[in-house]
């Protein structure tokens, strides 16, 4: 009888445990997240914008790549993903123009994940206007097609717009996420690249309720109201 009953507390124990990790942990602002103040406006209202906060010379921002697109993988439908690259000085303006130059020729496809092992790896500065001449031109863009629209209109406007949208979300570092214009979550407060996609796509599910939106993603984490 005490080895049956020591069988059966056994079962209970183990799937009370079970249950127990497949609950919704609550998110908690300040704690998990923090708020943008004020919320900024999206691209398209009937989506959830996700928007990542970049930089080429990021070391974190290169390790939350793998991360990063394998979300993008299983993003929903009703996702709009965006890719911000954060000003915080020149150097990382010149390659915010880069990212804009890419971006207006239609090869940031191409060359996104190049230019970040060009730097991480290959330990290239990429900090002139003729070193990045040299790298488009080596994945396959005439130096003059690149030189124009380096020094575009276009380009200019996006950088412009760029030096100072980290400020106004809130980010100080990256690589950081905001969700919908109103929340930020950051490596910081995650703890780690996988916690900061599953807070993300909590909030996710969080304003596409907001906005009608059918969900069917069980993030495993919800998020507190405030």
């Amino acid at each position: 009888m005490k080895m049956l009953w020591a069988l059966v507390t056994g079962l209970w124990v183990l799937g009370s445990s079970a249950w127990a990790e497949t609950q919704p942990v609550e998110l908690k602002q300040g704690v998990d997240y923090d708020l943008v103040t004020p919320p900024q406006p999206t691209v398209d209202p009937g989506k959830v914008e996700v928007m990542e906060f970049f930089w080429y010379g990021c070391p974190h921002c290169y390790h939350f790549e793998p991360d990063l697109n394998a979300w993008l993988k299983k993003k929903p439908a009703y996702v709009a993903f965006v890719r911000q690259p954060a000003i915080f000085n020149e150097l990382w303006g010149t390659h915010a123009r880069a990212f804009f130059t890419a971006e207006a020729l239609g090869v940031l496809d191409k060359v996104h994940a190049d230019f970040y092992d060009a730097i991480q790896n290959r330990r290239q500065t990429l900090a002139s206007e003729a070193d990045l001449a040299k790298f488009f031109a080596d994945h396959g863009v005439p130096e003059a097609e690149f030189r124009k629209a380096y020094k575009s209109f276009a380009v200019d406007t996006k950088v412009r717009q760029a030096e100072g949208m980290a400020a106004r979300y809130g980010v100080s570092g990256t690589p950081s996420i905001v969700v919908n214009g109103k929340y930020l979550v950051s490596p910081g407060k995650a703890g780690s690249f996988p916690r900061m996609i599953e807070i993300t796509n909590a909030l996710i599910d969080k304003e596409a309720t907001a906005l009608g939106i059918p969900t069917k993603r069980d993030s495993g984490v919800t998020s507190s109201r405030h």
